[in-house]
């Protein structure tokens, strides 16, 4: 059957204002940590950005862009958990691109994403646990110093950096640090399946890799930057739009001078950098 002129207009008119497809982007990049300010990730300020870009109905996927070194495996964990849930109940792929790092919490997200590209330097993997702290005991001693410690609870003062280490509380450390382990592995194994390439001896070490060898490994499908993969995929003509945090219409500039938060802002960047130093950037 021949169509009509009201058929034939509506197609031709369906055609001159067919618009772009648009991908939501989404950028995620800074320490992973609870506490709110600015260049830190967690659950309380990602989501809003997250719901925002999944509940764009015509959007054929969304792009997840990482940078980070890791941080807080329980934000980690939440976050990630997140952006598959909102990809199942929207039923859109989500696809990954890591920038300068994905390193382990880092990654723990990443692997959220039904496709991880990478750059040929990309710094991804490093799945393990580290705890880190300072013993002060033999200082305090040398400059006569005595400290006086009370607890309810033969463990409360683990990690005490004034008192010497014990060897119970480094084997319970260490258990915990295992426990946590296992919770990572466990999530690369299910998110990344049969797209594993290597033993867990080699990849579950704590050790990090380049992009290239990330893709040999399995812990990324391949070689790619957020704007070529788009274009590939959805054509020339596609949309990036990038979804930020709104600022506030009313927000004024921070006056004045307070020596305490110079110290946090300072104690804050010597955190952030040991971080980022800890996968060589």
């Amino acid at each position: 059957m021949s169509e009509t002129p009201a058929g034939i207009k509506r197609n031709w008119l369906s055609r001159l204002v067919r618009r772009p497809p648009v991908v939501p982007v989404v950028r995620l990049q800074g320490v992973i940590a609870a506490e709110q300010r600015p260049g830190r990730l967690n659950i309380a300020t990602v989501e809003p950005l997250l719901a925002k870009a999944f509940t764009m109905k015509s959007a054929p996927a969304v792009a997840v862009v990482i940078n980070s070194p890791g941080g807080s495996p329980v934000q980690s964990r939440l976050i990630s958990k997140r952006i598959r849930d909102l990809a199942d109940e929207h039923n859109k792929s989500v696809l990954v691109f890591v920038e300068d790092a994905a390193a382990s919490g880092g990654y723990f997200i990443a692997v959220a994403g039904d496709e991880i590209f990478v750059d040929p330097s990309s710094i991804v993997g490093s799945i393990g646990v580290i705890m880190a702290t300072f013993g002060f005991v033999g200082a305090i001693d040398k400059l006569g110093i005595e400290r006086r410690v009370h607890t309810a609870g033969r463990n409360k003062s683990t990690l005490d950096p004034f008192l010497p280490e014990k060897a119970e509380d480094v084997e319970r450390i260490k258990r915990f640090e295992l426990d946590i382990h296992q919770v990572f592995i466990d999530h690369v194994k299910a998110g990344r399946g049969g797209r594993l390439k290597a033993d867990d001896d080699t990849l579950f070490t704590g050790e990090w890799w380049t992009g290239l060898r990330g893709v040999e490994l399995g812990l990324a499908d391949a070689v790619g930057d957020l704007h070529a993969v788009l274009r590939q995929r959805f054509g020339s003509e596609v949309v990036l739009k990038p979804i930020a945090p709104r600022r506030p219409f009313f927000a004024l500039p921070r006056l004045g001078f307070s020596a305490q938060g110079m110290l946090d802002e300072v104690a804050m960047s010597l955190e952030d950098r040991a971080w980022w130093a800890r996968i060589g950037l």
